[in-house]
């Protein structure tokens, strides 16, 4: 990490005015010699849905996971809600935070993974009530009740007791979009949520994800589903090769990109989505 000096407004005691507030500020990765972000700024406000979109290597889903720490960015700083994301301000410098206090700052992001990553020797509710029994102390019998609550919030109340292998890919997926809300996290991130799972089954996660965007919860969603970005974004990030391109409502990304690698972009997945 690049021991630049954080901004006045991200010293510690600076007060949290609001809930689900991301700040990434010219945040630069790189793995090896390949240089994956490049210099990226991007302010969510909260409860907006903002979808990132971009071709294959374009740094999508590495911006993701420099939200929660999963990655650690080379320079720059990401905040939430006025708290920098694994480090501290000391001295005019940032300074990385123990794992112990890292993992106490993911509890506040929740995270959906493209392959569900779901504990197979768990059954559904117990892969949900593990983080509020061991994250948050919470009494088993309140954690069960947590997680029977979110199993019917995203239509699964009936399988609560059945295992990962007993489940397809859809109903896999919204049992891990429970399981991300059970800590209650402030702001949400999604990874391609339905790039494994076979067509007919996109829907019904989709679904889920739109009815969390209705709540008034911030989400982050890297997505190749076009129609679903245009349905359901606040905003439209498009990136390719590091940097944002272009961003906008979805009304102006889809009906009227300005900039030239975007129009090509959409010109080659817009049909295809729209027609599924």
């Amino acid at each position: 990490m690049s021991r630049s000096a954080a901004p006045a407004a991200l010293e510690p005691g600076t007060p949290a005015a609001t809930r689900g507030l991301v700040e990434i500020t010219n945040v630069y990765k790189s793995f090896g010699q390949v240089e994956v972000l490049r210099g990226v700024s991007l302010t969510v406000q909260p409860g907006e849905v903002v979808v990132i979109l971009g071709p294959s290597g374009s740094g999508k889903s590495t911006l993701l996971r420099t939200i929660n720490h999963l990655e650690k960015v080379d320079a720059g700083h990401i905040a939430v809600d006025g708290d920098l994301v694994g480090y501290r301000a000391r001295g005019g410098k940032l300074h990385e935070l123990r794992e112990k206090e890292i993992l106490a700052q993911r509890t506040h992001i929740g995270m959906v993974f493209q392959n569900f990553n779901l504990f197979p020797h768990l059954t559904a509710v117990e892969n949900i009530t593990e983080a509020p029994l061991y994250a948050q102390n919470l009494p088993r019998g309140q954690a069960r009740t947590l997680a029977l609550e979110l199993l019917e919030r995203v239509g699964l109340s009936d399988k609560a007791d059945v295992y990962p292998r007993q489940l397809s890919g859809g109903q896999q997926q919204r049992v891990a979009i429970a399981r991300a809300l059970a800590l209650n996290p402030k702001v949400v991130l999604f990874d391609e949520p339905t790039s494994a799972l076979d067509p007919e089954l996109v829907g019904e996660v989709l679904d889920v994800i739109r009815s969390l965007a209705d709540s008034g919860t911030t989400l982050i969603v890297v997505t190749h589903e076009m129609g679903f970005a245009r349905d359901v974004a606040d905003r439209v990030v498009f990136m390719d090769q590091g940097h944002i391109v272009e961003q906008g409502t979805s009304a102006q990304i889809f009906g009227a990109p300005q900039h030239e690698r975007t129009k090509a972009f959409l010109s080659k997945v817009i049909e295809p989505a729209f027609h599924l």
